[in-house]
C-alpha cells in the first residue's frame, strides 16, 4: 500500500511542478522549497513505525499543504486529498466519510482550480480505496495461508501419531500371536510329547519282565506321538495363509505404496476365482505389474493407471492401462522384452497397445 501512495504522490507532485513551470511564478524558490519540504515530511511518514508519530506527521503535512496553498501557490491544494485519506483512515472506516472529507475543500478554493482539485481528489480517493482493498485482500490471504499451515501441521502431527499407533499395534499383535502360539504348543503338543515320553519310559522298564504290557505302552506312545504330529500339522496349516490371499494382498499393498509415493491414482479391480492362480503366476503378475507401472510413470505422463485382473474359464487376464499420451509406433525396450520373457516362461502372452493411452495385457493359462 505504501508504494501505491508514494507513486501517487509523485504523480501529483510532477503534475504540480509541470503546471507551475508553465506559469509565471514570482517566488519560484519558495515553490521548490515547499515541494522539497513536502517530500521530506511524507518520506518520514513511512520511516517511523509508531502510529502516533505517523498521525502527527500526517497532520503536519496537511498544515504544510494549507500554508503553501495560501502563501506559495494555489495548486499545492492538489496534494491535500491523499494526505487527508491517510490521516482519516485512522478515525473513519467508511468510504462515504472519506468522500465527504476529500470534497469539503472544494468550498474553500477558487473556481479556477476547482476542476483540477476535483480530478486530483477523485484520483487520490480511487488510489487510496484500491490500495486499501488490495492490502485487505493480501491480509486475508495471509490469514488463510497461516490457517492452512497450522491445519497442515496438525494433520502431519496426527498422521505421525497414527503411524506410531499402527506400529505399536502391530508390535502388540505380534507379541500376542507369539504368546498364543506358545500356549498352543504347550497345551497340545507339549502335553502329547510328555505323555508319549512317560509311556516309553514305562515300556522300557517292563521290557524284560512283561513284554505284553511293554508292547501296549509302546503302542500308546506311538499313538500319542502321531496325534501330536497331527496337531502340529493342523496348527501350521491354519497359520499359513492361502496362496491367493498372499498374492492379492501383496499386490494391493504394492499398489497402495506406489500410489502414495508417486501421488497417482491406481484403481485395482479383480473378479473371478483367484484361487486358481498359482504362486508362480502371482510372482509373474507382480513383476509385470511393477514394470508396467514404472514405465507408465516415466513415459506416459498419466494421471490414472488402472489395473484389471480377471480369472476366466481358460485364462487369466491382467491389464495395466494408463490415460497418458500413448504412442503410435511401439518400440520394445528391455522392460517389455523382460515382461514377454517372464510371461512366456509359464506359457503366457503379452499384448501392448498405445492407441488410447498405453496398455499392457497379460494372458496366462489356467492350470
Amino acid at each position: 500500500m505504501e508504494l501505491w501512495l508514494i507513486f501517487s504522490k509523485l504523480i501529483l507532485i510532477g503534475y504540480l511542478a509541470f503546471s507551475i513551470i508553465h506559469s509565471v511564478v514570482p517566488n519560484a524558490s519558495w515553490v521548490v522549497f515547499s515541494i522539497l519540504l513536502y517530500l521530506c515530511i511524507n518520506v518520514s511518514i513511512y520511516i517511523v513505525k509508531k502510529e502516533i508519530f505517523k498521525k502527527i506527521i500526517l497532520f503536519l503535512a496537511i498544515i504544510h499543504i494549507l500554508i503553501s496553498f495560501y502563501m506559495v501557490h494555489p495548486l499545492f491544494i492538489l496534494l491535500l486529498p491523499l494526505n487527508i485519506c491517510e490521516l482519516a483512515t485512522y478515525f473513519i472506516h467508511k468510504k462515504f466519510g472519506l468522500f465527504i472529507l476529500v470534497t469539503m475543500p472544494v468550498l474553500l478554493i477558487d473556481d479556477q482550480i476547482r476542476y483540477q482539485y476535483g480530478l486530483a481528489g477523485a484520483f487520490s480517493l480511487l488510489v487510496f480505496i484500491m490500495a486499501t482493498m488490495l492490502v485487505t485482500k493480501i491480509e486475508n490471504q495471509e490469514a488463510q495461508l497461516d490457517k492452512l499451515r497450522k491445519d497442515l501441521q496438525k494433520l502431519s502431527k496426527n498422521l505421525n501419531e497414527n503411524k506410531e499407533f499402527i506400529k505399536q499395534s502391530e508390535y502388540t499383535f505380534k507379541l500376542e500371536e507369539r504368546n498364543r502360539l506358545a500356549q498352543v504348543f504347550h497345551d497340545k503338543i507339549g502335553h502329547a510329547m510328555t505323555g508319549a515320553l512317560i509311556q516309553m519310559e514305562a515300556a522300557k522298564r517292563l521290557l524284560n519282565t512283561d513284554q505284553g504290557k511293554s508292547g501296549e505302552l509302546l503302542q500308546n506312545a506311538i499313538n500319542i506321538s502321531k496325534e501330536g504330529i497331527e496337531n502340529i500339522r493342523t496348527t501350521l496349516k491354519n497359520l499359513k495363509p492361502k496362496a491367493e490371499q498372499m498374492g492379492i494382498n501383496r499386490l494391493k499393498l504394492f499398489i497402495e505404496e506406489f500410489s502414495d509415493k508417486h501421488s497417482i491414482q491406481i484403481p485395482l479391480v479383480y473378479q473371478g476365482n483367484i484361487e486358481t492362480i498359482t504362486p508362480i503366476q502371482w510372482k509373474i503378475i507382480q513383476e509385470n505389474v511393477t514394470e508396467a507401472l514404472t514405465n507408465a510413470l516415466k513415459y506416459a505422463q498419466a494421471t490414472v493407471i488402472s489395473i484389471e485382473l480377471q480369472v476366466l474359464n481358460t485364462m487369466i487376464r491382467v491389464e495395466v492401462k494408463d490415460n497418458g499420451r500413448g504412442v503410435q509406433k511401439i518400440t520394445k525396450g528391455l522392460g517389455i522384452i523382460g515382461m514377454e520373457e517372464r510371461t512366456a516362461a509359464i506359457n503366457g502372452t503379452i499384448i501392448v497397445d498405445g492407441t488410447d493411452g498405453f496398455s499392457v495385457t497379460m494372458l496366462l493359462p489356467v492350470k
